[in-house]
């Protein structure tokens, strides 16, 4: 790892079904249920499915916002609206297939100053939004409860 490297950890763990207690290790955040909707699960939570899209709208206002104080704007509260559009890939499997994030400002546009510019460079700084842009390496490994690698790598 790099000096710059940093790493984010959480920890799930099944609770009935679908559903699993999230946790944000090495945080006082609260723990956060997530579910499957029906027919799968009860819908008692989140899904990952909305938590990527959660992940991307709150990433590009947090962005956003920061851009906009640097340049000395005062914005009133952002108000943001994600939609995922899921698809069917070529194997039947369904992927998110867009994320269409809507922005709204409290203010007219004339009230902040170098608007034209943030907005050109805002997304650039946003982390989740272009990892997921980019495409993201997943590594996956599974054990059994006696520590013995059943697939994947220990990496």
């Amino acid at each position: 790892m790099t000096a710059a490297t940093q790493t984010v950890s959480i920890s799930l763990e099944q609770q009935q079904d679908y559903a699993f207690l999230v946790r944000f290790d090495g945080t006082t955040i609260a723990n956060l249920m997530t579910d499957e909707p029906a027919p799968l699960g009860a819908g008692a939570g989140p899904n990952p499915t909305r938590m990527l899209a959660v992940a991307v709208a709150n990433c590009l206002s947090a962005s956003l916002l920061f851009a906009m104080r640097k340049y000395k704007n005062q914005p009133g509260p952002l108000k943001t609206h994600a939609t995922a559009t899921l698809q069917a890939n070529d194997h039947g499997r369904l992927r998110v297939a867009h994320i269409q994030v809507d922005i709204n400002l409290a203010e007219p546009a004339q009230s902040h100053q170098t608007l034209e510019r943030l907005l050109g460079q805002f997304e650039n700084f946003c982390v989740v939004t272009e990892s997921v842009r980019q495409g993201v390496d997943v590594s996956v490994s599974i054990r059994d409860s006696q520590g013995t690698l059943l697939h994947g790598s220990s990496g």
